[in-house]
């Protein structure tokens, strides 16, 4: 029977970092993983780094992770290490598949903080319970800030850098009402009220001489701009039973209609 090959006493470590703010960053994640290798007299064979990333991203979408794991495998090295748990995975069934990946190399996941270090179970135990907390953190402070964002964009505050449809960015980058797109987002109510078909209303507006901000006039585009014509109600297609609604209101002159089809949010989520 072939004899499996020892481990190598050395370690391949991970760095992750998802913004240019992280307060844990790269060089200071590498110096940990350095401190942790020498105390137990391991060489340091690789780093690999994953910037830009969340910790709920897939292994798939983490070039860096993977080489690490690829090093773990050829170099026979004895642990894949991290500076922390949560730099490894902020959701615990892509942490659990990680561990899984080093175990099949026949390595451990460590991590130079020490969370949960060892083979007990109750090593194991604390592993999942600090994957927990990292996902619950992560999900906990996106909440907050989706919260922050909706609050900011229904004072008419900018969240993001683009102005959303009906708006333009001021000289002190405040959002003022753009008299173009707010007399578009008026036709696109009256339409509507009128009873003329959602999918039907970005031809109407062509015809008139209004232009989307992308290619086209999108579905959701449209629906969003008749939804904040009329107050944040729901929009649906009439039908021939429905009644159409009543007078819409008016757009105040610096009230913003809504994000058009190129608009994002930027979202912070801890990482």
């Amino acid at each position: 029977m072939a004899r499996t090959a020892p481990r190598t006493a050395a370690v391949i470590g991970y760095v992750r970092v998802s913004t240019d703010e992280q307060s844990l960053g790269p060089e200071a994640q590498r110096a940990a993983i350095e401190r942790w290798a020498a105390a137990r007299d391991l060489a340091v064979l690789a780093v690999h780094e994953d910037r830009g990333v969340s910790g709920a991203a897939a292994l798939d979408a983490r070039p860096g992770l993977l080489a690490a794991l690829g090093d773990l495998a050829r170099s026979r090295a004895a642990y894949l290490v991290a500076a922390k748990r949560d730099r490894l995975a902020r959701d615990v069934i892509i942490a659990a598949q990680l561990e899984r990946l080093a175990a099949r190399s026949g390595a451990q996941v460590a991590t130079a903080d020490g969370a949960g270090e060892g083979s007990s179970a109750e090593a194991a135990l604390m592993r999942r319970m600090v994957d927990a907390f990292a996902e619950y953190e992560r999900a906990l402070i996106r909440g907050r800030t989706r919260a922050a964002l909706a609050a900011k964009q229904a004072r008419g505050e900018r969240v993001s850098r683009f102005a959303p449809y009906g708006a333009e960015l001021g000289e002190r980058g405040e959002l003022v009402a753009a008299s173009a797109e707010v007399a578009a987002i008026e036709l696109a109510a009256e339409l509507a009220t009128r009873g003329v078909p959602l999918r039907n209303i970005g031809a109407e507006l062509q015809a008139a001489g209004h232009r989307p901000r992308g290619a086209r006039w999108h579905l959701t585009t449209i629906a969003r701009m008749v939804r904040r014509a009329r107050g944040g109600g729901d929009v649906h297609e009439p039908s021939p039973s429905c009644t159409p609604p009543g007078p819409i209101p008016r757009f105040a002159p610096d009230s913003p209609a809504g994000p058009g089809p190129n608009h994002s949010f930027k979202e912070t989520t801890p990482t």
